[in-house]
């Protein structure tokens, strides 16, 4: 990271459409001998593996070795966020092939005959039922069940005010999803114009009688109940996978946060060129580029300010200006902190040595920390000018974004301002002492934790901030328990449209809100009319007034839009970027992907 000021200039920069190739040579390419380990690549993340349940798993990492092993009904065709291809399914619904009805409400989806599970057995349309309803219906909290539950249930949530699962979950998604011979038909309850794109990324299809033989949920109403909102690691699907996808799980080594995966030989298309898949997770970015330069590894997460220290290496190519739909890094305030065994809230209490569990529920709290902190000096100094200041949290590569909402800039008098009025004035007079966490590994987030540490602090001697790294699925599982006073994380699209980043953001029920405790009842209902809004002028009417709402509560500061990089060796061919499927560090799926002399 180069010097830090408390003076930066924006810079603005566009986001590129195509990638482009960085070298310091036009030989970049060349070079580095011969290709190592053919039939093997090699990914280093930076971080570890939450899950490898399709229903419990709402992470980047673990996400990526799901799109290897299981298959969607449908897939995205080439580099397109639009044109969608058939996968399970035979043929992509639409209402010009009558798969669609004329109102929006029913798609039927006819099965692809001939498709096997890894385990040998046929794929059916009652395990794409299944698949459909275990994904909904376990619903663990802050997991990725909303996605289905909200388009065909028409609600967010299988549980009442109390917590218990409701009957009706059941009996509604039996009657919304029916299997006609070979077909699977889907009633919705209003039309939901990004559904075919949720069906394209959230409907990894599962062998149900796979699933019940080895004790998971066995599709009866009877049983259904036991399953929701499980403890992570009861699941048998937490560790174990039988897709009919292009490679097979191998082994997880969760000691090494290493996993493999080999080629399935039997896949319906063309088998993959890869024998053997290996991703591994390491902390360290120099363990990383060593790895790399010695070809053992073929590609490594790297950040832009990394890219130094790589460029005009032999062998080493480095891809930039990748179109990416995130919001990465952010910060987010936890509104009710669980204090039970909690090393992050000092003493607890608002006297100098901690927080108290609604620290962050004062707004001028809120706003005192987004004054604070410097967004254009982090743009500038960590990614080298490239990217733009977010502003909210529609991506500008989307539909709906807005670059003339409000945001918040760098200003220490408005953010002393906001401090001093806090809790009544306790928080100046006493001063406050928390931890802000962040991945371990990931000097983004680490970046961003400490540029505003440092803007808080030159405030008040009496404030003081934490900075500490955790390792990635300790960090998930102290941000679902809600024990992180103020946390650095990010969001990927998990379809391409605005509503996928307003939901998860600002809605009550959404991700990050029901791990935070926030909630705006104005800012629920319009995100609601939105999504079932077809307009998209009145719809981008609807998002402006949310981002107004959100910019006046602030229950996440929003950094940075930008584009985002992918490093390999020069011998790694096929590299299909696409702006959905991606993880952070341009990291796709590996079907595509083989090796061979440059």
């Amino acid at each position: 990271m180069g010097k830090q000021s408390a003076r930066w200039r924006p810079l603005a920069a566009l986001l590129a459409v195509l990638p482009i190739l960085l070298s310091c040579s036009p030989s970049s390419r060349e070079g580095g001998g011969a290709v190592k380990n053919p039939d093997t690549y090699t990914r280093l993340t930076i971080s570890d593996f939450d899950s490898l349940d399709p229903a419990w798993m709402y992470d980047s990492q673990s996400r990526l070795v799901i799109l290897n092993v299981y298959e969607h009904l449908f897939g995205f065709r080439g580099e397109s966020v639009e044109a969608l291809e058939p996968l399970v399914a035979s043929e992509v619904p639409s209402v010009e092939n009558g798969l669609i009805s004329s109102d929006g409400l029913i798609y039927t989806i006819p099965i692809r005959d001939g498709l096997t599970f890894h385990d040998g057995s046929p794929l059916t349309a009652d395990d794409v039922k299944y698949s459909l309803m275990r994904f909904m219906l376990q619903d663990r909290s802050g997991g990725p069940s909303p996605l289905l539950l909200e388009p065909i249930l028409g609600y967010t949530s299988t549980r009442d005010e109390q917590g218990s699962p409701m009957n009706r979950a059941f009996r509604d998604a039996d009657q919304r999803i029916r299997v006609e011979e070979n077909r699977v038909v889907i009633e919705l309850p209003k039309p939901y114009a990004p559904f075919l794109s949720i069906l394209t990324n959230w409907a990894p299809i599962l062998a149900k009688a796979w699933c019940a033989a080895n004790g998971e949920w066995d599709g009866t109403e009877v049983t259904w109940a036991n399953y929701n909102n499980p403890q992570k690691q009861d699941a048998y699907l937490f560790d174990h996978m039988n897709g009919t996808g292009p490679f097979m799980l191998d082994r997880w080594d969760r000691q090494n946060r290493e996993i493999q995966l080999v080629r399935n030989d039997n896949y319906w298309r063309t088998p993959a060129r890869l024998q053997r898949v290996i991703y591994r997770g390491i902390d360290e970015f120099s363990t990383r580029k060593l790895m790399l330069t010695a070809g053992d590894a073929d590609s490594i997460a790297a950040t832009r300010a990394q890219l130094s220290q790589l460029r005009g290496t032999p062998g080493i190519e480095i891809i930039d200006d990748l179109s990416a739909i995130e919001m990465t890094p952010v910060l987010y305030f936890t509104f009710q902190v669980n204090t039970s065994a909690n090393p992050y809230v000092g003493s607890g209490s608002l006297d100098g040595g901690g927080i108290p569990p609604d620290f962050f529920s004062d707004p001028d709290v809120r706003k005192g920390f987004a004054y604070s902190m410097d967004y254009a000096g982090f743009i500038e100094d960590f990614h080298l000018g490239k990217g733009t200041q977010a502003r909210g949290v529609i991506p500008r590569a989307l539909p709906g974004y807005d670059p003339n909402v409000s945001y918040y800039t760098h200003d220490l008098e408005k953010a002393r301002s906001h401090f001093q009025r806090a809790w009544e004035g306790k928080v100046w007079e006493n001063g406050f002492q928390f931890t802000i966490i962040y991945n371990e590994g990931n000097p983004e987030r680490q970046t961003i934790c400490q540029i505003l540490k440092a803007g808080v602090e030159a405030l008040n001697p009496k404030f003081k901030i934490d900075v500490r790294p955790i390792q990635w699925s300790t960090y998930l599982d102290a941000m679902t328990g809600s024990k992180l006073p103020m946390f650095a994380g990010g969001w990927g699209a998990d379809y391409p449209d605005a509503y996928n980043f307003l939901f998860p953001f600002l809605h009550s029920k959404g991700h990050y809100p029901v791990l935070q405790g926030y909630q705006n009842p104005e800012i629920d209902k319009l995100i609601e009319q939105s999504v079932a809004e077809l307009d998209l002028e009145k719809r981008r009417g609807l998002y402006r007034r949310i981002l107004e709402l959100a910019h006046e509560d602030v229950p996440q500061l929003v950094i940075v839009d930008r584009p985002t990089i992918r490093v390999q060796r020069s011998w790694v061919s096929g590299f299909a970027h696409h702006p959905v499927l991606n993880d952070p560090f341009g990291e796709s799926p590996a079907y595509t992907l083989y090796k061979e002399a440059p």
